[in-house]
């Protein structure tokens, strides 16, 4: 018997071959540049509604701290924000309201005319 959220940290209890969360974010801070990871792993800001769950941010917090090397362990911090469940959403809205971005929109005609070329013709 396992409780849901366990699914998130052991897929494989349902049968998937997937990373844990918190392997995943291991896996994707280690990717990174190594002069950036003690930065990272200190910044690790929870969002979306799954992270409301009781205990994750805590639970993630300590996987991680877990799997690092000990030089990095003290420095792991999970910040999980009250209003987390619309952190992407609020994000989303703040730079689409920025004019910062001005250039990279892509019109209904642009992309009918480019097709999806116009995306990297604007964006990159």
């Amino acid at each position: 018997m396992f409780r849901a959220p366990e699914v998130l940290f052991k897929p494989e209890v349902i049968g998937r071959d997937h990373y844990g969360i918190h392997e995943s974010l291991l896996r994707s801070i280690i990717l990174c540049d190594v002069d950036l990871r003690k930065t990272f792993f200190a910044n690790i800001i929870l969002s979306g509604g799954n992270t409301m769950l009781t205990g994750l941010p805590a639970r993630i917090q300590k996987e991680i701290s877990s799997m690092v090397p000990l030089d990095l362990s003290g420095h792991v911090h999970v910040t999980s924000p009250a209003n987390r469940d619309f952190t992407v959403w609020n994000g989303g809205a703040a730079l689409a309201s920025s004019s910062a971005l001005d250039c990279a929109w892509i019109s209904q005609e642009e992309y009918h005319e480019f097709g999806s070329k116009i995306v990297h013709r604007k964006c990159f």
